[in-house]
């Protein structure tokens, strides 16, 4: 008489397919259609938003003009040196400020987008990375328009001030004006690209500390690279900004391992 044993591997199905479950909570099975689809849907939101905020900042360029000129000063008269030029900066100031303005809600539908696929601990991580990115993405621009845009700014001004006239370019003002303040925000998220690189094992935070003197060096390099000034005091307190930034991002990824 044989007696069956089917049960104990079917349980262990079970188990598997429960603990799977536990790992991806909500999980949706979406077809290839199905998932073009809602990557269509998040563009065409984010799409929307961009082109709000563009408009709504294409309204109020005057303004915004206004501010991005002051770390400037007053010795500084700003010219248009072909007919239109400052027609199309403005669209171009509307576009970058519209952008920043947009950029939540770009980063929502990112995440809403990407949240699915990512595992119960992985998930642990996204609203504290999200959050951290987009404050520190406008703190850099808060120390770029503050300290690095008008020290770049001084050390032109009087770099040769009693022998030639401050009269400058609208456009080529604001496209020094707006590589700094980006670029500057980008590099803002190294802490963040060093909590990511902690978490997931792939870099601990005692190595981050042993390559403390490559990344003070390559910092120099990196502020005399993304910088357009040649001033040393703009590539000073950029360099500085990411040696601090550094350290702050290896004793986050220290403490998260503890």
């Amino acid at each position: 008489m044989t007696i069956s044993q089917e049960e104990p591997p079917k349980q262990g199905i079970d188990t598997e397919l429960e603990e799977e479950a536990d790992e991806f909570p909500n999980e949706v099975e979406m077809t290839l259609t199905e998932h073009l689809e809602e990557l269509r849907s998040r563009l065409l939101y984010s799409l929307v938003a961009l082109t709000a905020a563009v408009a709504t900042c294409f309204a109020f360029v005057g303004p915004i003009v206004t501010i991005l000129q002051k770390p400037a000063g007053e010795t500084v008269k700003f010219i248009q040196t072909v007919p239109g030029e400052f027609f199309f900066v403005s669209f171009k100031v509307a576009g970058y400020a519209g952008f920043l303005i947009a950029a939540p809600v770009i980063l929502y539908h990112v995440v809403r987008f990407v949240l699915p696929g990512l595992t119960r601990k992985e998930r642990k991580f996204v609203l504290p990375i999200v959050v951290g990115s987009s404050v520190l993405f406008v703190l850099g621009i808060v120390f770029a328009y503050f300290i690095l845009v008008p020290a770049a700014l001084n050390f032109f001004i009087s770099y040769g001030a009693n022998i030639v006239a401050q009269t400058w370019t609208i456009e080529r003002y604001f496209d020094l004006v707006f590589v700094m303040l980006l670029s500057t925000g980008l590099v803002f998220q190294l802490p963040v690209l060093q909590v990511m690189l902690g978490v997931s094992g792939i870099v601990s935070s005692a190595k981050m500390f042993s390559v403390w003197r490559y990344v003070t060096l390559g910092a120099v390099v990196l502020g005399a690279v993304i910088t357009p000034s040649t001033d040393p005091i703009t590539q000073t307190f950029l360099a500085a900004a990411v040696t601090v930034l550094f350290f702050g991002g290896a004793f986050t990824v220290r403490f998260l391992g503890k």
